[in-house]
């Protein structure tokens, strides 16, 4: 029944403002049912502001893998004060990091996809997974255009990996006008992104992208493209 409510809010949502996805996923999930998952990027930081706007007092949190780069800290406290926000920073379970780099190393991730996936699954993925099995949906900022692993999300999926709706209010958005949105309200944003590092993750594993180069290249640049997701947003066909 999950995946088939998803199928019927997937068509109810498609094609209306991100303004009114936001507001309608508050309504139906309520504020003890949904929250906000922001990397701090520039299409969270933009959701961020239209929330702040609705005034949508949702609950926000966001990974601390322990090796993001100091501008993302950085922002994270610009976002604070700037929307008078609570953000609940999200942690791996030390003894968990602690065994994988003793076993691996501190780079495992060059080394191979299943040691970068591993560290992906320590650092991101379980924490989420303890936080999402709390909730019935969360809000993410995934975009279609953003790269080939992305092209066929919905605005409302349902989420096989954690067992929740997934909702993406920017899924037809384009860089562009996300970054014209951005600039029209004084949004805060990562300033590696005027680096050019359109994405960015984890510090050893982002990288900057040359003129041309798809926005997600400068993600485990050393990985094939179909490749280079973390496990946080597995995309199944609906």
């Amino acid at each position: 029944m999950s995946r088939e409510r998803a199928e019927e809010l997937n068509r109810q949502w498609s094609g209306i403002s991100p303004e009114e996805v936001l507001r309608l996923a508050a309504e139906t999930f309520g504020i003890e049912g949904i929250a906000f998952s922001t990397s701090l990027g520039v299409e969270d930081q933009l959701i961020t502001d239209l929330l702040h706007r609705q005034g949508l007092d949702l609950p926000l949190f966001t990974l601390d893998t322990g090796r993001l780069p100091q501008e993302t800290y950085d922002l994270l406290d610009e976002t604070r004060r700037r929307y008078g926000v609570r953000i609940e920073v999200l942690f791996p379970e030390a003894s968990s990091v602690e065994r994988m780099v003793s076993q691996h190393g501190p780079n495992l991730f060059y080394e191979s996809i299943d040691k970068r996936k591993e560290c992906c699954r320590v650092r991101k993925i379980e924490p989420l997974k303890r936080k999402l099995s709390k909730l019935d949906a969360w809000i993410c900022g995934l975009r279609r255009e953003q790269s080939v692993t992305r092209v066929g999300i919905g605005v409302v999926e349902w989420d096989e990996s954690f067992g929740l709706f997934k909702i993406s209010p920017l899924v037809d958005a384009s860089e562009a006008e996300v970054w014209e949105y951005v600039r029209a309200h004084g949004v805060p944003y990562n300033r590696l992104h005027d680096r050019s590092y359109p994405s960015i993750g984890c510090a050893p594993c982002t990288r900057a992208v040359e003129p041309g180069e798809d926005v997600r290249a400068g993600r485990w640049w050393w990985e094939q493209a179909e490749h280079r997701e973390c496990g946080l947003h597995r995309h199944q066909e609906q």
